[in-house]
């Protein structure tokens, strides 16, 4: 397989999400290059609604490829407030940008601590290598 790309300044989920802060308490998540490698041709992409509370380490939605259906789970409890909308009509994005036109949804916590809590729990990018390369 070719080098995955992974972006110094993104956080990680051991699930092959990454999660990059956009504001104090909100972030954007989307899954990971080595995620999109692993399931090939994404043609379907369900998300939640605008406005659904979600739970983290459970499903917030699923990514259908060629191969198989995979779910994608919340790296944090939080409320969307915005979801890819483009995904919908041209779901390969997830391949050709995962980290760029192929984000899944933004998501808001509570508060800044809140979220600093939860972004001291995921892993950098050495990490998240680490357990792809196992």
């Amino acid at each position: 397989m070719s080098e995955i790309e992974l972006p110094a300044d993104l956080f990680y989920t051991p699930e092959h999400e990454w999660v990059q802060r956009v504001g104090p308490s909100s972030v954007r998540v989307g899954i990971t290059d080595y995620a999109q490698a692993q399931l090939g041709d994404v043609v379907f992409v369900q998300l939640p609604s605008v406005g659904e509370e979600v739970t983290a380490g459970s499903s917030m939605g699923e990514v259908e490829s060629t191969k198989s259906v995979s779910d994608v789970f919340a790296p944090l409890t939080a409320k969307v407030i915005a979801v890819n909308g483009v995904l919908e009509a041209d779901p390969e994005k997830v391949n050709s940008g995962p980290y760029t036109d192929g984000w899944l949804v933004e998501l808001e916590v509570s508060s800044v601590e809140v979220l600093d809590a939860a972004v001291s729990e995921m892993l950098d990018a050495d990490g998240y290598a680490a357990i792809t390369t196992e």
